[in-house]
């Protein structure tokens, strides 16, 4: 069963310093590596005189990728993943922007700027907690799509696509723990003329 975890709405940034050494961390929302490596190309662009630009990002339950960007192996991009992992969240890229200070931290210190530099901007997120769900296919007749629009639209559950047919067919975001008795909120709703049927694992906001 999948698990809930942790995203961003917006971009976050903070700075700290190590040694003289500055660490300008950047936090964005990225559902997909597309996403995130667009991000990872903006922020290179806005500091192209960096020391080092150093990148990780969490996508999903299995994409895991962090870049030292010529930093010494695993000091860079390694704790900025752990970072990010620890804390439970995904579908999240961060960007550690490092201006050379002059003194070498060593590994250990590198490891330390790193991974801190994102534990301190995220603790300075707003962060959403995601929550399993299933994507729930409402389909109707002609007659009764307008109801059933207007009051899927405003219930707490996001419609996710309509589609016009020999029916309606209404793709609906259902929290895991709501599929039940929102399968029995259309069947009134329908007089038990809505056909419901049960589609794919995603997440929505808790």
């Amino acid at each position: 069963m999948p698990a809930s975890y942790l995203t961003l709405k917006t971009v976050v940034e903070h700075e700290t310093e190590a040694r003289r050494s500055r660490f300008i961390c950047a936090l964005a929302p990225a559902s997909t590596v597309e996403q995130a490596a667009a991000f990872i190309a903006e922020r290179r662009r806005q500091h192209p005189a960096a020391t080092h630009n150093c990148t990780a990002y969490v996508i999903g339950e299995r994409i895991q990728k962090g870049d030292d960007d010529g930093e010494p192996g695993g000091t860079a991009g390694t704790p900025m993943v752990q970072a990010l992992v620890g804390r439970g969240f995904s579908d999240v890229v961060a960007v550690v922007t490092r201006y050379f200070g002059g003194t070498l931290l060593g590994a250990g210190g590198l490891v330390r700027a790193y991974g801190s530099a994102v534990t301190e901007t995220l603790d300075r997120a707003d962060p959403v907690r995601m929550v399993p769900a299933k994507l729930v296919r409402v389909a109707v007749a002609h007659d009764q799509a307008g109801r059933v629009e207007n009051d899927l639209r405003a219930s707490r559950h996001a419609v996710r696509e309509v589609t016009y047919a020999g029916q309606v067919t209404f793709d609906v975001a259902v929290g895991d723990d709501e599929v039940a008795a929102f399968a029995d909120w259309v069947a009134t709703l329908t007089a038990g003329r809505a056909r419901v049927e049960i589609g794919a694992d995603l997440h929505v906001p808790a």
